[in-house]
């Protein structure tokens, strides 16, 4: 999946908490609401407000949830493991399973979103 595949899955997919979701599109998704967020802290800066960056992330927020939980079905796990963050260690360990390999072929969230390549 490319970077404009998984921006339009993203937006396509707003609050779809079922299914799953590649390495790619999670990876991917990552970086445009980092570089969002970074335009739109510059654009703040430059206006001198607080709004743009807070509308951007109010904007991204959902969603990035969303794919989070969906990347995590990718590798057989439930999205409620996402309330791990809460704990420095847990975020280690998400960040250990966003770069895993999701499971082959389907599995109890669905089927392989690469198609079992």
């Amino acid at each position: 999946m490319g970077f404009g595949d998984a921006i339009k899955s993203g937006f396509n997919n707003y609050v779809t908490f079922s299914g799953r979701a590649a390495r790619s599109e999670f990876w991917y998704w990552m970086l445009f609401s980092f570089i969002a967020n970074l335009v739109a802290g510059i654009v703040d800066g430059i206006l001198g407000l607080g709004l743009v960056g807070l509308l951007v992330s109010l904007a991204l927020f959902l969603p990035g949830i969303a794919v989070s939980a969906r990347r995590l079905h990718d590798i057989d796990r439930s999205g409620w493991w996402l309330l791990i963050a809460f704990t420095i260690i847990g975020i280690i360990l998400l960040i250990v399973w966003d770069c895993t390999k999701g499971t082959t072929g389907a599995n109890s969230f669905g089927a392989d979103p690469l198609g079992s390549v």
